[in-house]
């Protein structure tokens, strides 16, 4: 379960608190804007385009591009709920923020590289702290003071020894995107992301992913991502003593029985038979 606080600029949610009750999986899609995400109370770990199960700790935060992000809210806060805030960094915003004048240290890049994850430090749990106080006071705040939260927060980044960071989620802004399903599918291959979720960390909708899917790979992605899936299951079977249920959960079926429907149907014997006859 999860319950949020929104400021809004301009008639957009900028700065979000969320309270989050563990276990949950919480969706971020950021169509055409970066984000800065604190997770002052949490145990959490992130999938996206190009990351795979990334642990975030108490008191960590990620800069997060544009694009897809799943995170699964793990339950181990013994007696807390997970606070997580977030501060959408919009292009045209920005632009408007600093009158056609980001600072000289962003604009001199301009490559593009994954969302990084940000170390602790006090004075970024500070920065946390004053927006606290700001959602407990809601009538205390304005669109002049949620321009300067933001102005604070990336100037705090600069000074902290993010400044790489910062450079590449802004030019990741103003860059333009092109679809990454290749590295989707090769990042992802084995966990177990609906078609669905796939689509979305591709920035695709379902139809469109899979057009493009068809074309890339001359298969649809269920049968391509089975049949990656059964081959790997083959070569676990033939060479190590995992038991059928871990090998299930290596390759991304969460159900053992379904996998080895799935792996009889497609391979012609049980998981157990093909093991007897190809065990090295």
């Amino acid at each position: 379960m999860i319950t949020k606080q929104n400021f809004k600029y301009q008639g957009r949610v900028l700065i979000t608190r969320a309270i989050v009750e563990a276990p949950y999986r919480m969706e971020g899609i950021f169509e055409n804007e970066g984000c800065f995400m604190y997770f002052q109370k949490a145990n959490v770990k992130m999938q996206s385009l190009d990351l795979k199960d990334v642990p975030i700790h108490k008191k960590e935060a990620v800069l997060l591009r544009c694009g897809a992000y799943y995170f699964d809210f793990l339950n181990n806060l013994v007696g807390e709920n997970a606070e997580v805030y977030a501060i959408h960094l919009f292009p045209e915003i920005l632009k408007n923020i600093y009158a056609d004048e980001l600072p000289l240290l962003i604009e001199k890049s301009k490559t593009s590289k994954r969302s990084k994850i940000v170390a602790s430090v006090d004075v970024i749990s500070k920065f946390i702290d004053s927006l606290s106080f700001y959602f407990e006071n809601p009538s205390l705040v304005s669109e002049d003071i949620l321009e300067l939260k933001v102005k604070e927060l990336i100037l705090l980044l600069i000074q902290t020894k993010n400044v790489d960071s910062v450079i590449e989620l802004i030019s990741n802004l103003y860059a333009p995107r092109t679809t990454q399903i290749k590295k989707v599918i090769d990042t992802h291959m084995y966990s177990n992301l609906s078609i669905d979720d796939l689509a979305k960390l591709s920035n695709l909708s379902l139809s469109s992913f899979k057009r493009e899917f068809k074309r890339i790979y001359d298969n649809s992605p269920q049968s391509y991502i089975n049949t990656k899936k059964l081959e790997k299951a083959q070569a676990l079977l033939q060479n190590t003593n995992l038991a059928i249920g871990e090998i299930a959960f290596d390759i991304g079926f969460n159900d053992p029985q379904y996998f080895t429907r799935l792996f009889t149907k497609n391979i012609g014997i049980t998981p157990s038979d093909f093991r007897s006859q190809n065990s090295k």
